[in-house]
């Protein structure tokens, strides 16, 4: 059924297929420019649906799952690469249907799943650990004191490296190409010498290549010297760049209560439809709304579950609000569909592609949806 954004049923995400567009032919500028390959890391955005679209502009997807790589490979069909912490043994023979690109955490895992991927044809790699991010926030930070994720310099294994093909790290989160370059200073000198016995290296994700101010043409140069240096292949597997300034959230006012300031009831919550507010934690932008203080009309904006920390955050508008109002979350593509959750039973949002002013609904939730969960 078609839609405008003040008639569509709310809650719904809704990605607009232009802008995702706009997003794709810069990724694919980058991929002609610096000869690299750049695959989608579906634990930022899975929505299936853009697919095809995103097929036409990129080498394939990455992975973390049997799940993830299960719909890369049956949705889009074209490389799939895959890294997990640990590979469950149960699973890894379906793995070896859908995946190309074997991404290790610990030789342990390699000397134990290696050789099944190796007689199967595959590529395998290791993550590295370079013990150097400039990410503030630990519970995003790979590499924090004890992190699970690569493997240190010190327990490289050096000799073990005759069936590795290439090398990968992944230290960034909503970095600029600044960081990659000082980045890059730290791992070559941890692991330059074993890099030129590499097929290729992975650069990993965080690249945050479509916001406005990326320094595209300085990654460019990066990826050009890394190339050039050691004669290996690059990839990138950004998740959040893909989706970046694509999708809304709209929602609307249920009811208005006071208790000391005023507050504003949505139908959908930060608890249960963008948890990022609330693990990040970050406040995101609703259109037409501005800080505390810009406008006259102060509210906090809280969810409809019975936590009582389910708060959007605190927000100023022009008019006052009212029951039935429309409020637009923007930025609402990545890390919301593939975070969300029922929790107090509480639906989740509609799921929607905008072409222009008009809005398909592509999938609603309701009971069985919780049910089956459960």
């Amino acid at each position: 059924m078609k839609y405008t954004y003040e008639t569509v049923p709310t809650p719904v995400y809704i990605v607009d297929r232009q802008l995702l567009e706009k997003n794709l032919q810069l990724l694919l500028h980058v991929q002609r420019e610096a000869n690299c390959k750049i695959l989608a890391a579906l634990k930022g955005f899975s929505m299936y649906h853009m697919f095809p679209l995103m097929g036409n502009y990129l080498a394939g997807i990455t992975s973390s799952s049997l799940n993830e790589a299960r719909l890369g490979f049956e949705e889009m069909g074209k490389d799939v690469h895959i890294y997990a912490p640990a590979f469950r043994e149960d699973e890894f023979d379906e793995l070896l249907v859908y995946c190309d690109h074997f991404v290790f955490n610990s030789f342990a895992q390699y000397r134990k799943y290696g050789p099944r991927a190796k007689a199967a044809g595959k590529q395998c790699g290791i993550r590295i650990n370079p013990e150097y991010s400039e990410i503030t926030t630990d519970i995003y930070n790979p590499c924090f004191t004890y992190s699970r994720l690569g493997t240190t310099l010190h327990n490289f294994r050096a000799d073990e490296l005759g069936g590795i093909d290439g090398l990968h790290f992944h230290t960034m989160c909503e970095q600029n190409s600044d960081t990659l370059e000082r980045t890059m200073e730290v791992i070559e000198d941890k692991f330059g010498e074993y890099m030129h016995k590499m097929k290729w290296i992975n650069f990993g994700g965080g690249h945050h290549i479509t916001r406005k101010d990326y320094d595209v043409e300085r990654l460019i140069r990066i990826i050009k010297k890394i190339k050039e240096k050691y004669s290996v292949e690059i990839y990138l597997e950004p998740g959040e760049a893909i989706a970046l300034n694509t999708g809304f959230l709209i929602s609307r006012v249920l009811d208005i209560v006071n208790n000391g300031m005023n507050i504003a009831i949505l139908d959908t919550s930060a608890a249960c439809h963008m948890p990022d507010v609330i693990e990040m934690p970050y406040r995101p932008e609703i259109i037409g709304a501005g800080k505390p203080g810009e406008f006259n009309n102060l509210y906090r904006l809280g969810g409809l579950t019975c936590l009582a920390g389910d708060v959007i955050g605190d927000y100023s508008f022009k008019e006052p609000l009212k029951p039935g109002d429309q409020l637009v979350f923007t930025d609402m593509a990545h890390y919301t569909m593939v975070k969300n959750n029922t929790f107090n039973g509480v639906n989740l949002p509609s799921i929607g592609i905008a072409d222009g002013r008009n809005i398909e609904i592509i999938k609603s939730f309701g009971y069985e949806d919780y049910k089956r969960r459960l």
